[in-house]
């Protein structure tokens, strides 16, 4: 790659307003998460509620078509926890 990015256990993390993807779009899948909800806590902002979907990374899919997994979870770090776990095992297959 030839731009930084933020990275999270050596995959780049890229967000745009409440949309964050995890994983390289060069590889088969990536995950989307969704920020639904969030709460202040002390100077900044933290996520309550986000929605995560392990998507195929081919072109020629549809959104819907490409989803494989979704799930919510109350946080972003369970999100990207999960997030890493799918992308792991969809590695290994």
């Amino acid at each position: 790659m030839s731009e930084a990015y933020f990275t999270y256990k050596s995959r780049p993390v890229v967000r745009c307003g409440k949309t964050i993807y995890y994983g390289s779009m060069a590889e088969p899948y990536v995950v989307m998460m969704n920020i639904g909800s969030e709460e202040q806590s002390g100077e900044i902002r933290v996520a309550t509620s986000v929605s995560c979907f392990l998507m195929k990374t081919a072109k020629n899919l549809s959104p819907m078509e490409a989803i494989k997994s979704r799930a919510e979870r109350s946080s972003l770090f369970d999100a990207l926890t999960l997030a890493d776990a799918w992308l792991n095992r969809e590695s290994k297959n």
